[in-house]
């Protein structure tokens, strides 16, 4: 890992779409990894542990395709929630455009993404550039219909109206979006993506191409990987167990991206540890399923009530009750209904735990 420490992300719950605030913007410019800077030189943090560069691809080896988009599009309302938290260091935006580093079939890529008239352009390096490109339409929503929503509750037709540039796109990265979504399980957001970021950090390749990224861990890595290795990352051994059984089955989770949707949510679910929650968060995100629903979510149900109910708190069967004129739509009913106030906190927040000292 960098001599750095990573800077202290927000508070758990925080909403992903909105601006960073002022501290957190304080202590980027203070003390951020350079993993997150844009060098001109392509070179990344020295006594990065567990990083390998990606040998022959520099800035210069780039693959370009644009990217045409039937109706209005948002680049950071239809992909700006894939990052875990703003130092994921997969992820960077700047005046360039949309930058992630994957990994595809055919080895590590880094993706380059910018909005243009009518589409988007879209510029990949590395062993896995075609694949990635090939995958650009898909990920930025090209595919995806959005005339099919219909805003049935008033409430959400002003962020239907002030968000028609939002697309359900999908990844078709099955492994990579499980992994995250795994950590994310029974903790906060705050601990979950700080565990993330140390895994990448540590078992992580340097991504190909012009930009200070990493490639997530191989799932080979991840899977023969002795589970006290998680531990330092804060990641206990029930967690760390069920990535290591999900990467040591890795060809059988990506085929679920070309599977019906059942079947897909069956195929994931067949790993011990992987439940509902996890396999909805999967199917969004990597699957762009628009009727996954996060069922058991801490706060999602209490949120889908206070903006479709005016109720506080509720249960995930109130949830799925509200949800229901929406069926089919669920997902992009609830991207919307994550754009609204959320509803009133009770009681004390979620302790946070070090689960490396434990």
């Amino acid at each position: 890992m960098t001599g750095v420490p990573p800077p202290e992300p927000p508070e758990a719950g925080f909403d992903r779409y909105q601006r960073i605030p002022r501290k957190i913007a304080t202590a980027i410019t203070r003390t951020t990894s350079r993993l997150f800077t844009a060098s001109s030189s392509g070179r990344g943090p020295s006594g990065a542990r567990g990083v390998v560069a990606a040998p022959g691809y520099g800035c210069r080896d780039v693959e370009t395709r644009i990217v045409d988009v039937d109706g209005p599009l948002d680049l950071g309302l239809t992909i700006g929630h894939l990052p875990r938290g703003v130092y994921d260091p997969r992820y960077l935006i700047d005046d360039e455009g949309f930058w992630r580093a994957t990994r595809t079939a055919e080895g590590p890529a880094t993706l380059n993404l910018k909005g243009t008239a009518g589409g988007v352009r879209a510029r990949a390096w590395g062993p896995g550039a075609a694949l990635a490109l090939a995958a650009a339409p898909a990920l930025v929503g090209a595919l995806d219909d959005p005339s099919v929503f219909e805003p049935k509750h008033p409430v959400l037709r002003d962020p239907w109206r002030r968000m028609r540039g939002l697309r359900l796109g999908r990844t078709g990265a099955v492994v990579e979006a499980m992994v995250p979504s795994i950590i994310e399980q029974k903790v906060t957001g705050r601990e979950a993506f700080r565990s993330y970021w140390a895994l990448v950090r540590a078992y992580g390749e340097r991504a190909p191409g012009p930009r200070d990224l990493l490639v997530p861990p191989a799932p080979h890595v991840l899977a023969e990987l002795p589970y006290w290795a998680y531990h330092p990352l804060g990641i206990e051994r029930k967690r760390a167990d069920t990535v290591k059984r999900v990467c040591a089955r890795a060809a059988r989770m990506e085929e679920a991206a070309s599977m019906p949707t059942a079947g897909a949510y069956r195929r994931l679910q067949a790993i011990q540890g992987v439940g509902p929650w996890t396999a909805a968060e999967v199917a969004r995100d990597a699957l762009g399923d628009p009727d996954a629903v996060s069922v058991g979510d801490y706060h999602l149900k209490n949120h889908v009530a206070w903006v479709l109910a005016g109720e506080p708190r509720a249960t995930d069967e109130r949830m799925l009750e509200l949800l229901e004129p929406y069926r089919g739509q669920r997902a992009r009913a609830i991207r919307l209904i994550e754009a609204c106030p959320t509803p009133p906190r009770f009681g004390p927040r979620v302790k946070l735990r070090d689960i490396a000292r434990m």
